[in-house]
């Protein structure tokens, strides 16, 4: 069985793929309640569910490497993830992307909302050769799970409960 690379895939296709998969995925889905004037017997305030939060994924200590090469890591590997920050002006928000490894997608479409990177290696001439994105935050975007699956993988559903 061949290795797979994890990648970010934008809307439009392009694909941003790690050069080391991450160790550790890190999910996060929450539900927004609020109280209520109403308290139960032992005067605790009733809550009332409000909405679910968008779910969101948080990738941390991606490593990549160019010091045999000697190539800028920025240029070869960082400056993907740092446009795919940019506003769009042409849909008037940043591209959307999808995060995938192998036959999984983790989550279907989102916005980059956070990315932090440390260059940890230079050349002596002050090319930058390694670097490691300490943190690299996807939010789920809206539209996307509109059959209320909660499913952590962005794919199929489960059973709808009432509250």
């Amino acid at each position: 069985m061949a290795l797979e690379k994890a990648y970010l895939e934008s809307e439009s296709g392009d694909k941003i793929e790690f050069q080391f998969n991450p160790e550790k995925i890190t999910f996060s889905q929450k539900s927004e309640v609020e109280a209520t004037d109403a308290e139960d017997e032992t005067g605790t305030p009733k809550q009332t569910f409000k909405k679910r939060c968008p779910r969101s994924v948080s990738i941390s200590d991606l490593r990549f490497d160019t010091y045999e090469t000697g190539e800028s890591v920025v240029e070869k590997y960082l400056y993907k993830f740092i446009n795919a920050l940019e506003y769009d002006s042409t849909k008037e928000r940043p591209l959307t992307y999808s995060f995938n490894w192998g036959n999984n997608q983790y989550i279907q479409s989102c916005f980059i909302t956070d990315l932090s990177f440390d260059i940890t290696r230079f050349l002596a001439d002050g090319t930058p050769v390694q670097a490691v994105i300490s943190s690299l935050s996807l939010e789920e975007i809206e539209g996307v799970s509109s059959s209320g699956s909660t499913n952590p993988f962005g794919r199929g559903s489960t059973s709808n409960r009432s509250v």
